[in-house]
C-alpha cells in the first residue's frame, strides 16, 4: 500500500499554507494525521527508532527509509495534513557537526565536548568530513530518491544559538561567562550562527525535490522556515536576553522568510515582549512544560501573541481537550484565524475528526 497522498494534494496544501503564512486564510490550519491504516506489505526487519542515530553503520540509509515508508503507509493525512519526515539526530545536533561527541542513551541523544576548553580557546566551524554530518546527508539523499518529493523532508533539529555554546562550556560556566567573558560569548554566538546557517543551506540545497521547508515542528512553508529557539534563556533575565540572544535571533528571522520561535516554559515568558518586537518573526509556539497548566490555561499569553499580529502553533498532545483546544484558544483571542493545530489521532476516530474539520471548512 503506497503513501496516502498525491501530487494534487500537494498543490492544495501549498496554496493553503501560502495563504496562512500571508494572513489570508480565514480559518485555522488543521493538520491532522490518523494512524492505524492497514498495509499489506511485510514489516521491515529493523526497529522503528525515534532517534535515527540509533541505527548503526550496518543499517543502510535505504533500509532506514524503507522502514519509514512502511510506517507512512499506515497513516492517513486529513484536513491540512501532509506526510513529513523529521530526520531526528537529537536536539541541537549542530554541536556534533561542530566537533562534539554524540552519545545515544535511552531515551534521548546527548552531546558532550571532546575536551573541556576555556571559552577563549573555543572555535566553531562545520566539520564537513564528520561521520554524523555525512550520515545525515546520506539519509536525506536516500529519502529523496525513494519518494521524489512526495514526502516533505524536514530540516533536522540543529539547535539554538546559546544552547549550542552551552554544549561546549556547559551551562553553569556559560552563565558566568556572560559576566566574565561577554566578548567571547558574542564571538561564539556569531560563529555558531554562521555554522548553523551553513548546515541549513547545505541540507536544503541538497533536497532539490523537496516540496518546501519544515522542521522538527512539521509546519510547511514554500519559503525558508525554521522553529528557532534558545532554551538557555530560561536562566537569564530580559537585559541579558536582549544583549546576547536577541541580535542573533533577529538576524536569523531576517534570513528566514517564515520564522517561528519555540517559547519553552514559564521561565521564557519574561522575554516574550522583546520577541514580539522582532518584525520578521512570524509566530510563536508556546510550550508550558510538564507540571504546568495545559495550553488552554494561558489566555494572556495567546492574547499578547495575537495582538502583536503573530501566528500561533499548538499540538494535540498539549491539552486533554484535543481538537477542542482550537475552539478554546480562539474564544480567548477572538478568532481562530492564525492558529495552526498539529494533531495525531487514530483512524478509528476519523468520523469525529472529520466533523470538526468540516466545522472550519478544512475537510
Amino acid at each position: 500500500m503506497p503513501i496516502n497522498f498525491t501530487p494534487d494534494r500537494w498543490k492544495t496544501t501549498k496554496d493553503t499554507y501560502r495563504r496562512w503564512w500571508a494572513g489570508q486564510l480565514d480559518r485555522p490550519l488543521l493538520q491532522v494525521s490518523l494512524g492505524g491504516l492497514k498495509t499489506d506489505r511485510p514489516e521491515p526487519p529493523i526497529p522503528n527508532y525515534g532517534f535515527h542515530t540509533y541505527y548503526d553503520e550496518s543499517v543502510s540509509p535505504e533500509q532506514i527509509v524503507d522502514r519509514w515508508d512502511y510506517s507512512f503507509a499506515q497513516w492517513k493525512f486529513v484536513g491540512d495534513g501532509f506526510p513529513c519526515l523529521f530526520v531526528n539526530f537529537g536536539p541541537g545536533v549542530a554541536a556534533a557537526f561542530m566537533g562534539a561527541t554524540l552519545t545515544n542513551s535511552e531515551p534521548t541523544v546527548w552531546f558532550h565536548p571532546k575536551t573541556q576548553q576555556e571559552i577563549a580557546d573555543i572555535e566553531f566551524r562545520l566539520d564537513e568530513g564528520g561521520y554524523w554530518w555525512n550520515r545525515l546527508l546520506d539519509i536525506y539523499r536516500a529519502a529523496e530518491k525513494r519518494w521524489g518529493g512526495l514526502v516533505q523532508l524536514a530540516t533536522t533539529d540543529l539547535g539554538g544559538n546559546l544552547d549550542l555554546l552551552a554544549t561546549f562550556r556547559p551551562s553553569e560556566k556559560l552563565l558566568l561567562d556572560l559576566y566574565d567573558h561577554p566578548e567571547d560569548v558574542i564571538r561564539l554566538t556569531w560563529q555558531a550562527h554562521e555554522t548553523w546557517w551553513r548546515c541549513f543551506e547545505i541540507i536544503n540545497d541538497a533536497l532539490s525535490a523537496n516540496p518546501g521547508y519544515s522542521s522538527w515542528t512539521p509546519l510547511f512553508s514554500e519559503e525558508p522556515f525554521y522553529m528557532l529557539q534558545c532554551d538557555f534563556c530560561y536562566m537569564i533575565g530580559p537585559d541579558m536576553f536582549d544583549e546576547f540572544v536577541k541580535p542573533e535571533l533577529e538576524a536569523s528571522c531576517r534570513k528566514l522568510t517564515n520564522a517561528f520561535y519555540h517559547l519553552d516554559g514559564p521561565g521564557q515568558l519574561p522575554h516574550l515582549d522583546s520577541l514580539l518586537e522582532i518584525p520578521e518573526l512570524k509566530g510563536v509556539q508556546w510550550v508550558p512544560g510538564d507540571g504546568h497548566p495545559d495550553i488552554t490555561q494561558w489566555p494572556d499569553v495567546y492574547r499578547k501573541i495575537h495582538k502583536a499580529g503573530k501566528l500561533i502553533q499548538i499540538f494535540s498532545g498539549q491539552s486533554p481537550h484535543g481538537l477542542q483546544a482550537v475552539d478554546i484558544i480562539a474564544d480567548q483571542i477572538g478568532s481562530a484565524k492564525g492558529i495552526a493545530y498539529i494533531g495525531f489521532d487514530s483512524i478509528d476516530n476519523e468520523d469525529k475528526v472529520t466533523r470538526f474539520l468540516e466545522k472550519y471548512g478544512a475537510a
